[in-house]
Parts: C-alpha cells; structure tokens; sequence
C-alpha cells in the first residue's frame, strides 16, 4: 500500500481510503466488520464515515457499526485513520424536529461531535469534517467551536466535503486570522465522468495545503463496468 501526507499536515494515510456510507443500510454488521478487517489487512488505514450515515430511521448506525468493530480491539483503533462528518440533520422521524440539531452552529458541532463520539466507540476522531457549506453561520464561529474541540483533544484536524474554491478559501483565511491550521482536506466529486473539480476546487486545495479526498471515484460503478456487466448477465438471460 502506498501512503501519502494528508494535505500539508505530518498525518500518513493510504492512498485508498476506505468508504463506509453502505455500512448498515446494504452490509450488515458481520460484513462490514469483515470488510473493515480485510482494508486493514490490505495497508488501508484511513477510513470514511458520516454521522447521518445509515439513512432514514437508522442514522448513526454507521458510526455503531465501526464503534463495535473498534471494541473488537486487536489494535484496530490505533491503527485506523478516522474521519466522520457533521452537518445534516439527525432526526429520525419521531416527533418534530428541533431546532439545532443540524448544519454548522458551535452548538450544533459541540452536540454532534460527542454523539459521534460515543456511536464510534472512541475518545477522538481523527479527520473531523463538514459535510456541506453552511451559508448561514459564520466562520469564526465554526472554527471557534473546532478549536475548543482540538484542544478538549476530541478531534485532531478539520476538513470539508463538497465545498466549493471560494468556500476553502473563505475557510482557511478566517482561519488564518485566528491563527487556527484550517481545513486540511477537501472530500468532493470527482472521477473520469465528472471532472468540474478541477476548475477551482482543487486548484483551491493545492493554493491552501488540502489534501483531496475524492468520492465516487468510479461513477458509482459506471467506470467500473457495471452496465456492461449487467448487459451480460441479461444477455445471459435470455441467450
């Protein structure tokens, strides 16, 4: 496995990273964990999630489902790279929601960073990232709240996911300002089929030390030959 520094951080992780987004809504709980260990067996250390993953009625599921894959013990911990996110909204269907319970306010990330916490089965998270843009809090009391985090030991580095050139830039110089590292990392969509991150978001990443987590790196399996493999299989079918 080769490994690289995450962005202009000391951090080693795999060049493969590990996404987790189908633990519990598609592989349950003994795949996954046999999943997890074979990405481990493999070299790969730097593992994926999101707080709302599982979906629907289930979010936080995710996060329970490498939580008791960490209990498991075996070093399985100390030798993951973990990174989860914080933004959507983690009501589940019962009641109204309240407000708070989502997107980017310091109430918001302080509450969701210890529920995250406690589902993963740990006492830090590794890469701690935003899952979307919050238009409508502002950056110094994101990276308030990131900072007290840092230094409670709950996190270690901050990252973003689907934000736009001007939003790291943004980002990164209230960070400056505050004498806050910043944003380390930028997780967006890109592969052979969907290349617009190459207009400004990477080049923002590459300007400001982000390393560049990309999902979908296949096409959710276009580029993998999956119509070409079901037009087999239904060639098959009716050969």
């Amino acid at each position: 496995m080769k490994y690289t520094q995450l962005g202009r951080t000391g951090l080693k992780v795999s060049r493969l990273v590990l996404g987790t987004m189908n633990f519990g809504p598609y592989t349950d709980e003994a795949d996954s964990h046999a999943i997890m260990d074979a990405a481990l067996d493999a070299g790969i250390n730097f593992f994926d999630s999101a707080n709302v993953y599982g979906w629907g009625e289930n979010k936080g599921r995710t996060e329970e489902i490498i939580g008791s894959w960490f209990a498991r013990g075996g070093g399985r911990r100390e030798k993951t790279v973990l990174a989860t996110k914080v933004y959507g909204s983690m009501h589940t269907g019962e009641g109204d929601p309240w407000p708070n319970e989502d997107r980017l306010s310091a109430l918001n990330i302080r509450r969701a960073v210890d529920a995250s916490l406690k589902r993963l089965n740990t006492d830090h998270i590794d890469l701690y990232q935003f899952h979307h843009v919050d238009r409508n809090t502002p950056w110094d009391e994101i990276w308030q709240a990131i900072d007290v985090l840092v230094q409670q030991g709950k996190i270690l580095y901050a990252g973003s996911s689907n934000h736009a050139g001007w939003h790291i830039a943004q980002a990164n110089e209230a960070a400056a300002r505050r004498g806050s590292l910043g944003l380390v990392s930028e997780q967006c969509l890109y592969n052979l089929t969907e290349r617009r991150a190459e207009m400004e978001v990477i080049p923002a990443a590459e300007s400001y030390g982000l390393g560049v987590i990309p999902w979908s790196p296949l096409g959710g399996g276009l580029l993998g030959g999956a119509i070409r493999k079901e037009n087999e299989r239904g060639e098959r079918r009716t050969g």
